[in-house]
């Protein structure tokens, strides 16, 4: 279960030590969770919104978006007050479904296959898939996996965008923190920069 495409530039990912395969259980949770997104996208029977509820669910079981969300504003995360931390997480999770089921979406009926995974660390595991179409195109995803207490959760997906591989996580940090420092630490200014930006993803739906 669980899924950018705007203001994001690639992330080129580099190993200080030979790739280790991560184990099975890693790519199996990665490949049927996945897999259980796409089906929440190809359901005929469901009207938008219904298929939106849904794939939503999968997503925040799949993805760890309050983690994801604490992430990208990195030392504003202990600068806002508990309310403004809030709206925020609210905010950036919307922003995040809107964007993954909109690169997903062009890829209803397909099935996803794990093509290699390694090992950053024994609880951090990167599993690279890919999702074909029957029109001989393919679409790659980078998933990032964090193993806690023997539960695993997503906490960055990268997506192909024309030949590049981007992280959304990563990427958005970088903007987030250059839109805080330019306003001061505003949590208000930033909700409303990621409402435009869902606004516009949503708009240009397929």
């Amino acid at each position: 279960m669980k899924f950018a495409r705007h203001a994001v530039a690639a992330l080129v990912m580099a190993a200080a030590t030979s790739p280790v395969f991560a184990d099975a259980k890693t790519e199996s949770f990665v490949e049927e969770n996945a897999n259980e997104v796409l089906e929440a996208l190809n359901d005929p029977s469901l009207s938008r919104e219904e298929r939106t509820e849904l794939f939503s669910g999968y997503m925040e079981e799949f993805a760890d978006f309050n983690a994801v969300s604490r992430f990208v504003i990195g030392r504003y995360a202990n600068r806002f007050t508990p309310q403004e931390l809030s709206r925020f997480q609210s905010a950036f999770r919307n922003y995040a479904l809107a964007v993954y089921e909109n690169e997903l979406d062009a890829y209803r009926g397909e099935q996803v296959f794990v093509d290699r995974s390694i090992d950053r660390t024994p609880s951090d595991s990167i599993v690279d898939t890919r999702i074909p179409r029957a029109d001989g195109q393919e679409m790659n995803v980078r998933w990032r996996v964090l193993k806690r207490n023997g539960e695993y959760q997503v906490v960055d997906v990268a997506l192909n965008v024309n030949g590049n591989l981007i992280w959304l996580a990563i990427e958005q940090q970088a903007q987030f923190l250059s839109l805080l420092d330019r306003t001061n630490g505003s949590a208000d200014a930033l909700i409303r920069k990621i409402e435009q930006m869902t606004r516009e993803v949503r708009a240009g739906r397929r």
